[in-house]
C-alpha cells in the first residue's frame, strides 16, 4: 500500500524569505520538501504556535535555519509560513501565524 505524498506549499512571504536565502536555494528547498514524504519531520511547537511544527536545518556556512509549517492533513498538504535564520524567528513566525489563521478563517 503506497500512501499519497503531502504537497509543501508557501505562503507568499515564504516565497520572500526563499528568495532572500538565493546562494542556498537548492539546499533550502531540499529541506523544505522534506515533509512532502515525512510531514512530521519537524518538532511540534506551542504556546501561540501550537499546531504548527518547525523544520531545522543548518546551511553550510551560515548556521543554523528554521522553516516553521502547519499540517493540513485532510487536504495532505503542509503550509510553510516562515522560512530564515533560528535567531528570532519564532517571534516573526507568530505573528505570520496569525495573520495567517485570520486569512484561512475568512476563506
Amino acid at each position: 500500500m503506497t500512501t499519497v505524498p503531502y504537497r509543501v506549499e508557501l505562503v507568499r512571504d515564504a516565497e520572500k524569505d526563499l528568495k532572500r536565502l538565493r546562494p542556498w536555494t537548492a539546499q533550502v528547498t531540499r529541506q523544505l520538501l522534506r515533509p512532502e514524504q515525512e510531514p512530521t519531520a519537524g518538532h511540534p511547537l506551542s504556546g501561540i504556535l501550537h499546531g504548527t511544527r518547525s523544520l531545522e536545518f543548518n546551511l553550510k556556512g551560515s548556521g543554523a535555519f528554521r522553516a516553521i509549517y502547519a499540517i493540513l492533513d485532510e487536504e495532505r498538504v503542509c503550509i510553510v509560513l516562515i522560512v530564515g535564520p533560528h535567531e528570532n524567528i519564532y517571534a516573526r513566525a507568530e505573528r505570520r501565524y496569525r495573520a495567517w489563521l485570520k486569512r484561512v478563517e475568512i476563506e
